[in-house]
C-alpha cells in the first residue's frame, strides 16, 4: 500500500495568524519542526503539505519548498477537495491526515496507525473518537475510496471544511478508535492559541538541541516542570470546532486590544459569552451577516442605536459613496457643515448656534467646556450617562456607586486626576428636591441631564428644572445623544415643551456615519472662543452630509412616528406574551429604545438565556430593541414566535428547573466591574 501523510498548513489561522511559521526549536518554523519529526516514520511513503491558494500563504510555500517537500494550494475553505486532489495526484492507497498546528506529534503514534488499518478492515482508524492521547497527537488514517467516497457526497460546508467529518458522521464507513491505555485527552499540546504556543515551545527549548523526543517524554517532562502546562490548561479539546470565526477572532482580540474592542456595549460578553459571533461581514435593513455568514435579523441593539433607518440606507450611502469620490479632507473647509448648523438651528427656534463633533463622548465634552466657560464656574450637577470622559467619570472619586443609578454601575474613576472630586455632583430623574439639595449646597454652573431614559417625567419636573436654571443663572444641558429623533424631528425635548441652554445629538444624526452635534443660545456657544476645542477629524466630510441626507429622509418618512409605533407594539406583545406563562416583567425605556425585565432572582441567566436561543433561531436578540424603520410587521412575527419558545423555557425555570443546565456557556455580565 501507497502512505501518503497529507499535512493541512495555513497562515491566517483566526486565533494566531501565521502560526506555523514561528520558531520553535533553534529558530527553525513549527511547520518545519513537525515535518521533521514526521520524517522519522517507517510507514509513510511521501510526506505533502496542503495549504490554500491565498496569497497569504506564500512564505510557507517558498519555505516548504526549500525543505524540499511537495506542497499543493487548493480551496481556501473546501479543505476536503484538497485532501483528495493531493491523493489522486500521488497515487494514494492510504491517506494520514495530520494537521500544522500538532508539531508534537509522534511517529511511534503514527505508525503504530498505520499499522492497525493496514491490519483490519476498517474504512478510516483514528485516535480521536473518543480521545485519548493527549490533544496535539491526533492521527488518522483512511483508505482513497473512504476519501474519495467523502468528497463526492460530503454536502454541509462543515463537513468540507473538517475533512473527516464525513467519514466519521455518516455512517456509511467501517471505523474504528485506537484508544490509550489511560485518558489523557484533558492534555494540551496543540497550537490553537497564544499560550498553547508558549507551551509547546518551553516544551522544545527544555528538550534541545533533541527534536525526536517521545510523547512519553513529554508526560515525563511534566512531572518535572509542571507549571509549563498550567499556561495553557484553561483551554478545552477541540474548543475551536465549536466556535466560529468571530468567537475566534474575539479571542484574538482581546490579546492586542484591551478590553477587546472599543465600545463595553459590543463586548461579546456583556450579549453571550463563549457563544456570540462578535464580529460582522456586511448588513442590510435589519438584518446582520456574521464572518461565517450566517444571517441575523437584529431585534437588539442596531449598532447601538445608530440606525434608524435601517442598516446601509441606499439613499445615505449614495450620497456618502459620491463625496468619497469627491474628497472627504482637505485644507479648505466642507460647505456641509454649514448647511448642517443651519439645518440643526432651524429644526431648534431657540438655539443660534452649532459644533460638531464625531462622538457622544466629545460633544459631550466640548458641551461642558462651552457650558463651564460661559457659567464661569466649574461644578456640574448631572442626571444620566454622559459619556467616558474626565468630567463625568469624575464624580464617582468620593463615592464610586455615585454613577450605579446612571446606565453603567461599578464604573471605577481610576486614571481621572483627583483634583476633579467634587466638581460633578449625579442626581436621580424625577427627584427635584435632590437637585435643588446640589445647587443650595454647592456652587453649580451647569446642569447636564438626558430628557428621558427610563422613564418618563412628572408633572412639571422638566418645568422646574429650567426655572432653576434660569433663577440661577445655571447653563442647561440637554444630551439627546441617545434621545434625539426618537419621538420627534430634533430632540425629545420638543414633545414636552422645555427647551435647553444647549442640547447634544449623536447616535442617529447620521445613520451610522460619525457624526454629534452641540446646539445651543449665540450668548453661551460664543464663549467657545475663549477656550480652545478643536480637533482635526471634526473637519471631515462624510459625517455631515450624511447627517444632511439622513434628516431628508427621517422628514419624509417621518421615522420618529414609525418606530414609536413599532416599539410600542414589541412592547405589548411582550405583555402577551409574559402573561401567557403568567411572567412578570417591567417595561422600561422610550417606546423606541424599549426593553423589560423579568422580575425574577434570576433575571441576568434569563436574559442570557433568551439570547442563547434566539440566536439559534437566527436573531439578535436580548430583552431589548433599538427600533428602526425596518422592523416591519413580517419580521415582527418572526421574532415573536420565536421568542415564545424562549418564554416557554423561562416559565420551566421559574417552575424549578435550573437555569443553568439550560445555558452553554456563562451568564452575561452586567456591570463594568464584571468584564475586568
Amino acid at each position: 500500500m501507497r502512505v501518503i501523510a497529507i499535512v493541512q498548513a495555513r497562515m491566517n489561522s483566526t486565533r494566531l495568524p501565521g502560526k506555523v511559521m514561528k520558531p520553535l526549536s533553534k529558530g527553525i518554523p513549527m511547520i518545519g519542526v513537525l515535518l521533521s519529526r514526521l520524517q522519522q516514520s517507517k510507514e509513510i511513503n511521501q510526506i505533502v503539505v496542503a495549504t490554500s491558494s491565498n496569497p497569504v500563504n506564500q512564505p510557507l510555500v517558498q519555505y516548504i519548498g526549500k525543505l524540499g517537500f511537495d506542497i499543493f494550494q487548493g480551496s481556501e475553505n473546501d479543505v476536503l477537495d484538497r485532501y483528495y486532489k493531493i491523493a489522486a495526484h500521488h497515487k494514494a492507497d492510504v491517506v494520514v491526515r495530520i494537521t500544522g498546528d500538532c508539531p508534537l506529534v509522534d511517529v511511534g503514534i503514527v505508525d503504530k496507525s498505520i499499522q492497525i488499518y493496514k491490519n483490519s478492515y476498517a474504512d478510516y482508524i483514528s485516535n480521536v473518537d473518543p480521545a485519548t492521547y493527549p490533544d496535539g497527537l491526533d492521527v488518522e488514517v483512511f483508505s482513497i475510496y473512504t476519501l474519495k467516497t467523502a468528497w463526492k457526497e460530503a454536502r454541509k460546508v462543515s463537513e468540507r471544511e473538517h475533512v473527516t467529518s464525513f467519514i466519521r458522521e455518516s455512517g456509511k464507513f467501517k471505523t474504528k478508535n485506537i484508544a490509550n491505555n489511560k485518558d489523557l485527552s484533558d492534555e494540551r499540546w496543540t497550537v490553537d492559541n497564544q499560550e498553547d504556543y508558549e507551551v509547546v515551545k518551553l516544551i522544545f527549548e527544555y528538550f534541545l538541541p533533541r527534536t525526536d523526543f517521545s510523547w512519553n517524554e513529554v508526560l515525563q517532562l511534566k512531572n518535572i516542570k509542571p507549571n509549563i502546562f498550567l499556561i495553557n490548561n484553561n483551554i478545552t479539546r477541540n474548543e475551536g470546532k465549536s466556535m466560529g470565526t468571530g468567537q475566534k477572532l474575539w479571542m484574538r482580540a482581546k490579546r492586542v486590544i484591551p478590553g477587546g474592542n472599543m465600545l463595553l456595549s459590543k463586548r461579546a460578553e456583556m450579549f453571550l459569552p463563549n457563544q456570540w459571533p462578535a464580529y460582522y461581514s456586511r448588513t442590510d435593513g435589519c438584518k446582520v451577516w456574521d464572518m461565517d455568514d450566517n444571517e441575523f435579523i437584529d431585534m437588539s441593539i442596531m449598532g447601538i442605536g445608530t440606525n434608524i433607518l435601517g442598516y446601509n440606507c441606499q439613499e445615505v450611502d449614495k450620497e456618502v459613496s459620491k463625496i468619497v469620490q469627491l474628497g472627504n479632507m482637505s485644507t479648505f473647509n466642507a460647505p456641509e457643515e454649514v448647511y448642517l448648523a443651519e439645518r440643526l438651528i432651524d429644526m431648534h427656534p431657540w438655539a443660534d448656534m452649532a459644533r460638531f463633533a464625531r462622538s457622544g463622548g466629545e460633544a459631550n465634552a466640548i458641551a461642558i467646556r462651552i457650558a463651564r466657560a460661559a457659567s464661569g464656574k466649574d461644578k456640574v450637577a448631572i442626571c444620566g450617562y454622559h459619556g467616558w470622559h474626565d468630567w463625568y467619570l469624575s464624580a464617582n472619586l468620593g463615592n464610586e456607586g455615585s454613577l450605579d443609578g446612571h446606565l453603567l454601575p461599578g464604573l471605577d474613576p481610576k486614571g481621572v486626576p483627583r483634583n476633579l472630586k467634587d466638581t460633578v455632583f449625579p442626581f436621580q430623574y424625577n427627584d427635584f428636591s435632590e437637585l435643588e439639595r446640589i445647587v443650595d449646597d454647592h456652587d453649580i454652573g451647569v446642569i447636564k441631564m438626558e430628557v428621558q431614559r427610563n422613564e418618563p417625567p412628572k408633572k412639571n419636573f422638566l418645568e422646574s428644572v429650567r426655572r432653576l436654571a434660569t433663577d440661577k443663572s445655571i447653563v442647561l444641558i440637554f444630551d439627546e445623544c441617545t434621545s434625539g429623533f426618537r419621538e420627534t424631528y430634533g430632540g425629545l425635548h420638543k414633545k414636552y415643551g422645555v427647551d435647553p441652554d444647549m442640547a447634544i445629538f449623536g447616535k442617529a444624526l447620521g445613520n451610522g456615519y460619525a457624526i454629534t452635534a452641540i446646539i445651543g443660545r449665540r450668548e453661551i456657544m460664543e464663549v467657545a472662543q475663549s477656550t480652545f476645542i478643536s480637533s482635526t477629524f471634526w473637519t471631515e466630510r462624510i459625517g455631515s452630509v450624511a447627517a444632511l441626507k439622513t434628516l431628508d429622509i427621517m422628514e419624509r418618512e417621518k421615522s420618529w412616528d414609525r418606530i414609536t409605533k413599532t416599539g410600542l407594539k414589541i412592547r405589548n406583545k411582550w405583555q402577551q406574551i409574559a402573561d401567557n406563562y403568567k411572567l412578570e416583567i417591567t417595561h422600561w425605556g422610550l417606546p423606541s429604545l424599549t426593553g423589560f425585565t423579568i422580575e425574577s432572582k434570576n433575571a441576568l441567566a434569563y436574559k442570557t438565556l433568551i439570547t442563547q436561543e434566539m440566536l439559534s433561531k437566527g436573531y439578535l436578540a436580548g430583552n431589548s430593541v433599538y427600533v428602526c424603520i425596518e422592523h416591519k410587521q413580517k419580521i415582527l412575527d418572526g421574532y415573536f414566535n420565536a421568542l415564545y419558545q424562549t418564554f416557554a423555557l423561562i416559565k420551566e425555570c421559574e417552575e424549578g428547573r435550573d437555569p443553568n443546565e439550560l445555558l452553554k456557556g456563562p451568564v452575561c455580565h452586567s456591570a463594568f466591574k464584571r468584564l475586568n
